[in-house]
């Protein structure tokens, strides 16, 4: 049952007034750190909280790490004052990435609207946080009764130009998911996919909570992007400073009205550290809130009239700790796994050599192993354990084309990347088929059956060659595991040493100033690490996660640096390929490189007349001159070759290919969606290439 209006009011008021508790409470610790600011200290914190945000921001790609050791060598200074001096230089010195991530970021807020009496109200903001999910407060939707009343508007904005955007609608789905906490004042609330399928996150983004520290310091800068009473999207850019940061709670002086309930608040590097929640109302000596004239507010003044002196914002680790502890079904876990993890709420990690997949207890084949890197919950996290009906699964083989597709002389096949073990191969199919009839009819060409197309399916035997590989790297708990530290045992067990130079070869294509990580030395341990540097940089740079990159680089060297793996790979490829006829083979990431070693072995019955290749690491030197047929070369036999690549597609670092010895072949650069720089079905989506795969296939 839905709360009242009334009770919806009171909870609004509740929240006032415990922030006003709050605020008042801590008026010593605010005057401290006041007065700290007013002295010309400019980040009041502790030492221990300065040195773990000083490498978070290096780790995030939030400042250039030739600026800090220019910055920092002009003096002598001590490892306390070298942190604080990072965080300064972080708030003075913006990459101009900053302002295409606060756009990127945000894309991810929403306007929350009520549906009554025929008429549609704003009511509050939301963002997402991760493909399907919604975060607001608790007061802005108290329970699911109220949510279904309710729907979002992404992009009620302008565009640059001054002009209405196309805002675009979506359905709240509390039956799906929903988890609120009148407390810490959350809500959190899956969003309807839409009729085509992609899930909102997959549209506009997410933003990729953390439970880690690091994130704020005491008088840094943060930003707040929301609808503040109910307008349209607005931004409240640095003008402010954190006065104090409580267990659960952080005060800070931001520009923000009651349309701003529900607002992600971030820092500079656009990671999302608090859910604004209340602003604080000024209250005279016998507690009532004053209004702006002085005069005590009155039921029916209205919140703009308030006297607002601060806003407070629930911390986000508060609220990952807190949807951790939850009681929740495998279904409704799963969802909240998908924010990545950072968050802390995915499935447990085990080195597969340990705990074979589907043994009891052991992880999902979902989750990403990290050989020498146990991912383990946090106290008070649940473990979640494959269901009976998870561990029945269909066949994961290749798929053979029907014998009639094409007139049976030419053949389609597709060839997928790293990471497919968890899907099947008949939905693959039918993903990128789709991709590929979306971009034909683009190009007003008659679209493909699924049924028509070859597809090979090596995902599951790449997997266990990966995973089961010995580990001799010491654990790291949850607490301690990022990407750049999964990067360092990834270094440590390449089979020939080549994972750091594919590395620092794709930072450097990026841009990367080449001062190399000795550069870096002699202000700190962990301030500035040896691989987290390109890794943020790539990151930073690109549409995809750190995560995703470190990985994808460890199964590209894996593939090209352990000769059992490479084999096991184009074995299993080869078991489900045409033996004659001409050959259309189109190629996605680390299938890209597989297909240049499969030209190889191909019988001289198959005759290859068009290859694609698209979001492929080929331009990378570490990648090519590791072939089966050394650097770039014109693919054996092949008549046509055709390159699509994405810019902001970090897989694809080194296109276009241009060193000559490539040979003759077109290259197609494609701006692919938000979230989306290196889905196969996004190259597929294109008028472009969908036009040079059609024009060789039959009618």
């Amino acid at each position: 049952m839905s709360v009242t209006d009334q009770a919806h009011k009171e909870l609004h008021q509740q929240a006032a007034a415990e922030a006003a508790r709050r605020y008042e409470d801590s008026t010593a610790e605010r005057e401290r750190v006041e007065g700290r600011l007013a002295a010309g200290v400019r980040f009041p914190d502790s030492p221990d909280a300065l040195a773990v945000r000083a490498d978070r921001i290096l780790d995030r790609g939030g400042l250039s790490p030739s600026a800090v050791v220019a910055d920092i060598h002009r003096e002598a200074m001590d490892l306390p004052d070298a942190n604080e001096r990072i965080i300064d230089l972080s708030n003075e010195l913006q990459a101009w990435s900053f302002l295409p991530r606060g756009v990127r970021a945000g894309a991810t807020v929403a306007r929350i609207t009520l549906r009554r009496g025929g008429r549609e109200l704003p009511h509050g903001t939301g963002f997402l946080v991760s493909p399907r999910l919604l975060m607001t407060n608790h007061h802005v939707l108290p329970d699911e009764g109220f949510a279904r009343t309710c729907f979002v508007e992404f992009n009620a904005q302008v565009t640059a130009d001054n002009l209405p955007d196309t805002v675009v609608r979506m359905e709240l789905d509390p039956q799906t998911f929903f988890a609120a906490d009148r407390r810490l004042d959350f809500a959190l609330v899956a969003l309807a996919p839409t009729a085509d399928g992609p899930a909102p996150g997959e549209i506009f983004g997410w933003n990729r909570l953390s439970v880690q520290t690091g994130k704020l310091v005491l008088g840094e800068k943060v930003n707040i992007i929301g609808h503040p009473s109910g307008r349209l999207k607005e931004i409240a850019l640095r003008d402010n400073a954190v006065l104090v940061r409580l267990d659960d709670f952080v005060h800070y002086t931001t520009d923000t009205e009651p349309g701003n309930s529900g607002s992600p608040v971030f820092n500079d590097q656009w990671e999302v550290v608090a859910l604004h929640h209340s602003g604080v109302p000024k209250k005279d000596d016998r507690g009532r809130v004053l209004r702006k004239d002085g005069r005590p507010w009155q039921q029916g003044d209205g919140d703009d009239a308030i006297e607002w002196v601060a806003n407070e914002g629930v911390r986000i680790s508060s609220i990952l700790k807190h949807l951790a502890g939850l009681d929740l079904d495998p279904g409704r876990r799963a969802l909240l796994a998908e924010m990545g993890p950072d968050a802390g709420l995915g499935q447990a990690l085990t080195p597969a050599s340990a705990l074979p997949t589907g043994a009891p207890g052991a992880p999902p084949e979902r989750t990403t192993a990290v050989p020498g890197v146990t991912t383990r919950p946090a106290p008070g996290l649940p473990v979640t354990v494959p269901t009976a009906e998870s561990e029945t699964e269909r066949p994961r083989v290749g798929l053979r084309a029907r014998s009639s597709a094409f007139d049976g002389s030419r053949h389609l096949v597709f060839l997928h990347g790293r990471d497919q073990h968890e899907k099947y191969p008949d939905e693959l199919r039918l993903s990128w088929t789709a991709g590929l009839n979306r971009g034909l009819t683009l190009a007003s060409l008659p679209t493909l059956d699924p049924q028509d197309v070859w597809f090979p399916f090596y995902g599951t035997r790449l997997h266990g060659l990966v995973s089961g590989r010995e580990s001799t790297a010491e654990p790291i708990g949850l607490d301690r595991v990022s990407a750049a530290a999964a990067a360092e045992v990834f270094a440590a067990e390449s089979p020939t040493g080549s994972y750091e130079r594919l590395l620092y070869e794709a930072a450097a294509r990026a841009g990367m100033p080449q001062n190399g990580p000795a550069a870096t030395e002699g202000f700190g341990a962990g301030l500035v690490g040896a691989l987290h540097r390109p890794l943020s940089w790539l990151a930073a740079r690109s549409d995809l996660d750190e995560w995703t990159i470190a990985t994808f680089l460890r199964d590209v060297d894996l593939y090209l640096g352990d000769s059992a793996v490479r084999q096991a790979v184009l074995d299993s490829v080869m078991e489900t390929m045409p033996t004659s006829g001409e050959l259309v083979l189109v190629t996605h990431s680390l299938g890209t490189v597989v297909g240049m070693d499969l030209l190889t072995r191909i019988p001289d019955s198959l005759d290859p007349v068009l290859l694609v290749t698209a979001g492929s690491p080929l331009g990378l030197d570490g990648v090519n001159e590791r072939l089966l047929t050394r650097g770039p070369h014109q693919p054996p036999r092949v008549r046509n070759w055709v390159n699509v690549w994405c810019p902001t597609d970090a897989v694809a670092i080194g296109c276009p290919l241009e060193d000559e010895r490539w040979g003759k072949l077109d290259q197609l650069a494609v701006p692919n969606g938000r979230e989306r720089a290196h889905k196969m079905e996004e190259y597929l989506g294109h008028p472009g290439p969908a036009r040079e795969i059609r024009s060789v296939l039959p009618r």
